[in-house]
């Protein structure tokens, strides 16, 4: 298994590179069709009214995961209606992380009354084309053109612990950004979390 990579700040990377194999910011984001809690499947191409999505690479038992779990239930609450749902992924494997499997997912979705789809990365192949090295890691996308290009990949703000003590909303703030036609100032940030659970 390689070492897992954080991304680099936006201050110490150049447009268009990435220290883990993956996507960058610009780069386009293919599609996926992952199994949901429902047994449904689930592919961006089903969203044909959303301007973009909050892909969120999360779990269940990951302290940092559940610290999030109640933004990324806010995220979706807004900004859903305004074209950026949320598509949270489960990329560990069970086996190695028994909490993380597919009934256990339906489980804590049901707990936390989840609005939004949670797919399991079954076989793990669409985190490594993502680049996602911990839970949770958010990629930013937005349609251009037919196409799912990346906007921000980082985490969701800064301070895990405690959402009233954030004082800097990276995905906020960027999703606000794209919705005002505007640059979005802080495109990178180093990933807070777990590790992804790979078989060694």
């Amino acid at each position: 298994m390689e070492k897992p990579v954080e991304v680099a700040s936006a201050e110490t990377i150049e447009p268009k590179t990435h220290t883990a194999s993956g996507y960058a910011v610009g780069d386009e984001a293919t599609d996926f069709k992952l199994k949901n809690i429902d047994d449904k499947m689930v592919s961006l191409a089903d969203f044909k009214d959303a301007k973009g999505f909050i892909v969120i690479f999360t779990c269940n038992h990951c302290p940092y995961a559940i610290a999030y779990e109640d933004r990324i239930i806010a995220l979706n609450k807004k900004y859903k209606a305004l074209g950026y749902p949320v598509i949270a992924i489960n990329p560990n494997d069970p086996t190695v992380q028994p909490e993380d499997g597919f009934a256990e997912m339906k489980i804590r979705a049901k707990e936390k009354g989840f609005s939004f789809p949670y797919l399991l990365d079954e076989g793990q192949k669409i985190y490594p084309q993502y680049g996602a090295t911990k839970t949770p890691h958010v990629y930013l996308l937005n349609k251009e053109n037919g196409k799912n290009i990346v906007k921000y990949i980082g985490t969701i703000d800064n301070n895990y612990q405690d959402a009233n003590d954030a004082d800097e909303h990276f995905v906020k703030d960027a999703v606000d950004a794209l919705l005002a036609g505007k640059p979005i100032v802080k495109e990178t940030t180093v990933a807070i979390g777990c590790t992804i659970k790979v078989k060694k």
